[in-house]
């Protein structure tokens, strides 16, 4: 049950204008002018003095929104006009607005740009569903036109996009699992969503925008829409072993008290992809019984400091990737749930010169069709190994290594995909 403030939030929030307009007033904000009027009192102790301009440009605020702001904490006599640039007021933090930040910051220490509801990121998280994209085979071949895959797998992959649910993808050591799990979030690459920098909800601050992920968010025209929310590419958020259970909910920092999302709520509208599935140090049926209802109903649980929980939409195309067999990892009531896998097997002998010219070709280097042909040979006869889309990377790597060593332009003749045979493969039995 919502109590009557958060009911009043949402009812709030939900009248507020999409991201795409600018809000030119603090009631549009649909965020607590209380939490409004700390932010700014926090921003101008630690990055002021400004001016109403800067306060808006650093809040992420309209010029008008800002100006509102700025006045309510002059007339708490928070902050002092110290002169005139025009007709855009100078302001500086006054001695009681000092202390009074000092106290805030004690107790959270976030000044960034202004946060969006709770009710409004989840309405705009759901209107951008993955669901809402139809993946046709020309945004396939686009995407995985630097890998090479035959057609029916190109084909499964597509139809795992258009279901929108997870997917397994699963194979045997370097046949290219990760890469094609990032290739897949490729296909989305022309499809622009809206993220917000942050999340306010029961006056705690929940950061997402990540620049590493979503982008700078500054390369906008700032009067234009509510720059509170950043447009950019499908996110993509790789996670492997590093994994943990902690990983996957809210991250409080005890330093700064406030929040940083989990990876899943970064890849919101995006791709997750759980890499080296199986090798994390989160058991494969621990991870999976937390994500059960995620991956049903589309919705998460996060929890709060105190253990109040927040429900937040679980909007993303996950994408596991092992080297496992899926029966080893998963039970036959996950294995229904994650309801595509696609096996990634062994290269063909063409697809393997293939790779290799294009890896060969993008060092600036020239290979033999014969010695290809003599390395498949050796690999597959002499070494007893199989073709797998990672060897002629690899391969090309020891010889770009040796050459550097010797302080010499690298070759890829016998002499020296032999070294670096010797140096890549375990000796025979």
């Amino acid at each position: 049950m919502h109590t009557a403030v958060e009911k009043f939030d949402i009812l709030r929030a939900a009248a507020v204008i999409g991201p795409e307009q600018k809000p030119k007033t603090i009631a549009e904000l649909g965020v607590r002018e209380s939490i409004l009027e700390e932010i700014g009192l926090k921003t101008l102790y630690l990055h002021g003095p400004f001016s109403v301009a800067d306060l808006s440009t650093h809040s992420r605020l309209s010029y008008d929104a800002a100006e509102q702001l700025f006045n309510r904490l002059r007339a708490k006599q928070l902050c002092e006009v110290t002169g005139m640039i025009g007709t855009i007021p100078e302001i500086v933090i006054s001695s009681q607005g000092r202390t009074r930040a000092l106290e805030l910051l004690s107790k959270n220490q976030y000044s960034g740009p202004m946060p969006v509801s709770l009710a409004s990121y989840v309405a705009l998280v759901r209107k951008q569903s993955m669901r809402m994209v139809k993946v046709r085979p020309a945004d396939v071949e686009r995407a995985f036109a630097h890998l090479v895959f035959d057609d029916e797998v190109l084909s499964e992959l597509g139809t795992a996009l258009n279901s929108g649910n997870a997917v397994f993808l699963y194979g045997p050591p370097g046949v290219g699992k990760t890469a094609a799990a990032e290739a897949m979030s490729h296909v989305f690459a022309e499809n622009e969503v809206w993220i917000p920098f942050a999340v306010e909800v029961a006056g705690q601050i929940i950061t997402v925008h990540d620049p590493l992920i979503h982008g700078s968010g500054m390369d906008t025209d700032f009067d234009n829409g509510d720059k509170r929310w950043v447009r950019c590419k499908r996110p993509t958020v790789t996670v492997g072993g590093e994994l943990t259970v902690d990983m996957l909910d809210l991250q409080f920092n005890p330093i700064t008290n406030y929040y940083d999302g989990p990876p899943q709520m970064k890849a919101n509208n995006g791709v997750l992809v759980i890499d080296d599935f199986g090798r994390q140090r989160i058991a494969p049926e621990d991870l999976l019984n937390r994500w059960v209802v995620p991956l049903d109903r589309g919705i998460e649980f996060l929890t709060l400091a105190g253990g109040r929980k927040i429900e937040i939409p679980f909007e993303m195309l996950v994408v596991f990737a092992s080297n496992r067999d899926p029966r080893s990892v998963l039970d036959g009531a996950f294995l229904r749930r994650i309801q595509t896998k696609i096996k990634l097997g062994t290269v063909t002998d063409e697809q393997f010169c293939e790779i290799f010219r294009r890896v060969a070709q993008d060092r600036r280097l020239k290979v033999d069709q014969e010695v290809l042909i003599e390395l498949i040979g050796i690999i597959r006869d002499n070494l007893k190994e199989q073709l797998r889309a990672c060897q002629p990377r690899d391969l090309v790597n020891q010889v770009c290594w040796k050459a550097t060593y010797e302080n010499r332009e690298p070759c890829l003749d016998r002499a020296s995909l032999s070294r670096a045979i010797k140096a890549y493969f375990l000796a025979p039995d």
